[in-house]
C-alpha cells in the first residue's frame, strides 16, 4: 500500500527561508520520505491567514511560521485554536526574549533579512570573489582573502568556498597536486588565513570513482586509485605541517559543520 504524502505548511511575511530551513532540518530526522513543503511567502494580512490555516485544516497539516506583525501571530493564534490546527511561531518567542532581556522594541518590519543593505553587498562581493578564485585561477588574489582552502581534488573546497562566501566571507581555494609547486605567495599568508582540508582514504576513493562514472571516464584510471590517493593526501598533509596550517578532516561531515569549525577557529 502506498504510503500518504504528508504536506507541511511554511508560512512567511518575507520569503520563508528560515521557517523552510527548521522545517527541513526536522524532517531529516524521521525515515518517511512521504513529505512535502508547501510555502506561503509574503503573508502581509489576516485574510492571508484565515485562507491559508483553512486550507491547513482541510488537507491535516500543520503551519511553521515567521510573523514579524505582532497583530498577525495573534491571528495565527486564534485561527490555530478556531480550526484545531497546530501552529509552531519561529520568530515570535525569540523576539519576545529580546524585549525583555534588553527593554528594546523590533521594527517590526518584514523581510530585513533579505534586504539589499551593505552586509547583502558584502555577501555578493564574496561570492563573485570565491568564483573568481576558485581552484586556484587567481593566485595573485590571495592575500585579499579572508580564508584560503587548500586540498586534493573533490575534498569539497568549491561548495565550501560558496558557503562560506555567502556568509560574507571572501574565500578563495587552491588544488594540490604532488607534481605542481605551490605558488609562493602560499607561504607568505598569516597561517590563521589557512585551511587544510583532508578525507580518508576509502572515501576519497569512492567519491572519486563516482566522479569518474559521472563524466564517462572509465573505471579504474589512476585519478581514483588507492595508491595515488594515498600519495596525494600525504603530501597534502606534509605541506600543511609545512604551512602551520589548521586541518580538518571533512570525512563524512557536511559542509555546515566544517564551515562551522573554521568560523568558531577564526
Amino acid at each position: 500500500m502506498e504510503e500518504k504524502v504528508h504536506t507541511i505548511f511554511v508560512c512567511s511575511d518575507s520569503v520563508g527561508e528560515t521557517a523552510n530551513t527548521v522545517v527541513q532540518a526536522t524532517i531529516r530526522q524521521f525515515n518517511t520520505s512521504q513529505i512535502s513543503v508547501k510555502r506561503f511567502g509574503s503573508m502581509r494580512s489576516e485574510e492571508d491567514i484565515r485562507k491559508m490555516m483553512e486550507e491547513a485544516s482541510r488537507i491535516g497539516s500543520f503551519v511553521v511560521y515567521t510573523l514579524v506583525l505582532p497583530e498577525l501571530r495573534e491571528m495565527m493564534r486564534q485561527e490555530s485554536i478556531r480550526l484545531n490546527v497546530i501552529s509552531i511561531d519561529i520568530l515570535g518567542p525569540v523576539m519576545q526574549a529580546f524585549m525583555d532581556t534588553y527593554k528594546d522594541s523590533p521594527k517590526k518590519k518584514a523581510g530585513l533579512l533579505h534586504q539589499m543593505d551593505e552586509e547583502y553587498y558584502k555577501r555578493v562581493e564574496a561570492v563573485e570573489f570565491a568564483v573568481k578564485c576558485d581552484d586556484g585561477k587567481d593566485t595573485s588574489a590571495l592575500k585579499q582573502a579572508h580564508i584560503v582552502l587548500l586540498g586534493v581534488s573533490r575534498t569539497s573546497k568549491t561548495p565550501l568556498s560558496i558557503f562560506l562566501a555567502h556568509k560574507g566571507y571572501k574565500v578563495a581555494n587552491y588544488p594540490l597536486v604532488p607534481e605542481v609547486k605551490p605558488p609562493t605567495s602560499l607561504f607568505t599568508l598569516n597561517k590563521s588565513k589557512l585551511v587544510g582540508l583532508t578525507m580518508s582514504a576509502d572515501q576519497l576513493v569512492k567519491i572519486r570513482t563516482e566522479r569518474l562514472k559521472a563524466v564517462g571516464l572509465p573505471f579504474g584510471a589512476k585519478y581514483s586509485a588507492l595508491e595515488r590517493v594515498v600519495e596525494e593526501l600525504e603530501y597534502a598533509y606534509g605541506l600543511y605541517k609545512q604551512l602551520g596550517c589548521m586541518v580538518i578532516d571533512v570525512t563524512e561531515k557536511a559542509i555546515e559543520e566544517t564551515a562551522g569549525i573554521i568560523l568558531d577557529a577564526m
